[in-house]
Formats: structure tokens, C-alpha cells, sequence
């Protein structure tokens, strides 16, 4: 057994450090016993975009915070209430944290579960939802292991593909929950804002689920280029064309029937030097979604957010454009993905080659756990790259 966890920890705005703690024990947050956990050893662990609003302090979180929530590991102790997951496995975790026992996983709704945080229906490693510990680090407990975690069923097989298989814990079942949330179907048009990870996986979903022109808007040049190397269109909103031209120009009409929200409350204004926007993204939605269509915005928002434009948007309220959505009769979802509603399934798509063009878009680069500090400076600058931290260098892939 280790003696200790090296552990990406939030220091404040802008600063992360690697800190020791002590080798995980079978116990939660509250301090109970958790026979029904497993301890993994992380073999990758990602840095979200989520991870990104913790960073900068939008996302309010308190000094001393492990982070990451993105976690694919080998499981090497179990407590006595585990059965079917055994020492050895290689397993994904989904980031939210959930009992499989209350209404709400029950009914599906693992990312509202009623018994992992006491503050609100709501659990997640590495936020300040329910204080679980991130995983971006050596080692992760992880509770209720036989419900949360998702057994690969061939080990050599799943370090193969380990590139793509580690967005199953978050980005790519969230970038698939907000195309199913906005009802991509088979020759839907989909206008995708937001190219980071989650907007590029949102794009690889709408083309498993077989939408025909797929649209993915930026402001970022670098970003909007890798996925037009993946074959899909882009428009640029910093342009002064405005966005319902460029849908016009690639698509010969001025709506789409689908809309994907990949920015959250980060967003900014459409045009030349627009200042920030929280409202900005589903309003722009609003306008390119056609009547009846519907919108899903996995992206966050959030209230506690202190550099917010205004006292309303600081409060988490912002200015949409409810009038003019109205008359249209939109469908609108909103909220974190239920990753094990959707996981096994892509899962099965990866390893049965049926999203070839998932590599291209993630752009992954994995690094070591001692790096991860230079990788959220990269990552805040806008880089196109997905970092995957590989604390034991496990994959044998680090660059």
C-alpha cells in the first residue's frame, strides 16, 4: 500500500499546486465508514473546462480543494460490501457521485442524487458539492463502487483506446446528454456554441446519432480549425457577420433544428470585441433554433460566481430573452449529464470503432501528475489540447 496521494490542489484564482496527503481511507466526507467503496489507482484523469471555472475563481470553491473529476482507474481495494467489482479491474468513474439507492438514481438522475451531499441534491468529485475528493491524483476512493463504477471488459483492449475511453467520466456523456437533450435525431441540423472539449464532443455525438449538417461556433481560431479538420462546419461569433448570416451561408437557411449550449455562464457577446455575456450563448440559441426545436445546455452556471458582470448575474440570474423564446415554443434543458445514463453505451461505441473521428477531435496530450499546474496555464490561454494526466505513467504515452 502507498503512503501517501499526490493530489492537484486549488490554492486560489489562477494558482494549483500538487500537495501530499495521506493514502485514501474507506471513509466519505461526513466521516462514515463506506464498506460499499473502492480505492483505484488513477491511470488517467483529465483536466475539464469545468476545472477551468475553479481555476479562474468563478466557480466559488474553498482554498485547499483537491481537483478533477475525470477519472479512469484500476481498482486495487475494495471494502466488504463490494461484489462485483473486483481488485484489478479498469474502471471508468462518471464524475457525479451517486447512492443508487434514492428516488432519483432509481429513476436515472445520478446527477441529482438525494444522499452524497447535504447541501443540495447534487454530488460531484473535486467541486464543492458534498466535499468527495477530486481525482486528480495517484488515488481516489470512490463510493458505492459496485453502482458508479463501469467495468472495461477487456483491460488490454481498453488501454488501446485509453485515449478516447477517458472522456467517458464527464465530457464526451455530456456532449451526447446535450444532443439528446436537444433531440438530435438522424439528418437534424445542430448548431453546437462552444468548441472546447465538451462542444467537440458534442459535435462527435451529433454524428454518432446521425445528424446531417452539424455547426460548432467559437471564438477561438484554433479550436474551430481542429474541428474543421474532423469534418464538421464552424462559425466564428467574434465575427461581424452575425451568427444567423454564417448559419445562412453554410446551411442556405437562417435556423437549425437542434441547439447545443458547450460555454455555460463564462460566455461572451457575439461581434468584434463583445465583453462577456452569461445570457449571450442560450440567447443566440434562441434566435437559431427553429420553432418547437429544442435546446440542451450541459454547460454550468452558477450562482457565487464574484467576477460577474453585474449583481444579477453574481446571483446566478440572467438576462434571457424569455419573450422572444416564448412565442416560439422552445424545448429547453439545462444541467450537469447523468454520465451513467449514457456511458456503457459509448463505451461500446469506442471499442466497436464506431466514432473513429473522436480522437481527432479531443486532440488529447497526456502528462504527468507534476505537470498538471502548466497545463491549466495552457489550458486558460485557450489551447486546443484535451490534458490527460497520467499520474503513474501507466499508459506509457507521456509527452
Amino acid at each position: 500500500m502507498a503512503s501517501g496521494n499526490r493530489a492537484v490542489t486549488y490554492m486560489g484564482p489562477r494558482t494549483v499546486k500538487v500537495e501530499t496527503y495521506d493514502y485514501p481511507k474507506l471513509v466519505d466526507p461526513r466521516g462514515n465508514k463506506t464498506p460499499h467503496g473502492a480505492i483505484l489507482k488513477i491511470v488517467t484523469t483529465n483536466i475539464c473546462g469545468s476545472d477551468q471555472h475553479i481555476y479562474r475563481g468563478r466557480f466559488p470553491s474553498p482554498s485547499g480543494m483537491v481537483l478533477g473529476h475525470e477519472m479512469t482507474g484500476e481498482v486495487i481495494e475494495t471494502g466488504p460490501d463490494v461484489h462485483f467489482i473486483k481488485k484489478g479491474d479498469l474502471c471508468s468513474v462518471p464524475f457525479n457521485v451517486s447512492c443508487g439507492r434514492c428516488r432519483n438514481c432509481k429513476e436515472g438522475h445520478t446527477d441529482t442524487c438525494m444522499n452524497v451531499n447535504d447541501e443540495a441534491d447534487c454530488g460531484a468529485y473535486g467541486f464543492n458539492l458534498g466535499g468527495w475528493q477530486g481525482g486528480q491524483s495517484d488515488y481516489l476512493m470512490v463510493p458505492f463502487a459496485d453502482w458508479n463504477l463501469l467495468r472495461f471488459p477487456d483491460k488490454d483492449q481498453a488501454m488501446a483506446k485509453i485515449k478516447d475511453l477517458t472522456l467517458l467520466s464527464d465530457i464526451l456523456p455530456t456532449g451526447f446528454h446535450g444532443c439528446i437533450q436537444a433531440g438530435v435525431k438522424p439528418g437534424s441540423t445542430v448548431y453546437i456554441a462552444g468548441a472546447g472539449p465538451v462542444g467537440r464532443c458534442a459535435a462527435a455525438s451529433a454524428h454518432l446519432l446521425g445528424a446531417s449538417c452539424i455547426i460548432v461556433g467559437d471564438t477561438n481560431n484554433e479550436r474551430l480549425a481542429l474541428v474543421r479538420s474532423a469534418g464538421y462546419e464552424t462559425v466564428n461569433v467574434s465575427s461581424s457577420t452575425p451568427l444567423a448570416d454564417q448559419i445562412e451561408a453554410i446551411l442556405g437557411q437562417r435556423q437549425v433544428d437542434c441547439g447545443v449550449d458547450a460555454v455555460g455562464f463564462e460566455a461572451h457577446g457575439n461581434g468584434p470585441g463583445a465583453g462577456e455575456d452569461p445570457a449571450a450563448v442560450l440567447n443566440s440559441l434562441i434566435e437559431v433554433v427553429r420553432a418547437n426545436g429544442a435546446i440542451g445546455a450541459p454547460g454550468i452556471y452558477t450562482a457565487g460566481d464574484s467576477e460577474a458582470i453585474d449583481e444579477d448575474a453574481k446571483a446566478g440570474r440572467y438576462r434571457i430573452d424569455f419573450g422572444k423564446a416564448w412565442i416560439k415554443s422552445p424545448h429547453i434543458s439545462a444541467g450537469q449529464a447523468p454520465i451513467m445514463h449514457y456511458n456503457r453505451d459509448l463505451m461500446m461505441a469506442i471499442l466497436w470503432d464506431r466514432m473513429p473521428y473522436l480522437g481527432k477531435l479531443a486532440n488529447v496530450e497526456v502528462i504527468p501528475l507534476e505537470k498538471a499546474p502548466e497545463a491549466y496555464r495552457i489550458f486558460d490561454q485557450g489551447s486546443p489540447k484535451k490534458f490527460v494526466i497520467d499520474p503513474h505513467n501507466t499508459t506509457k504515452l507521456v509527452a
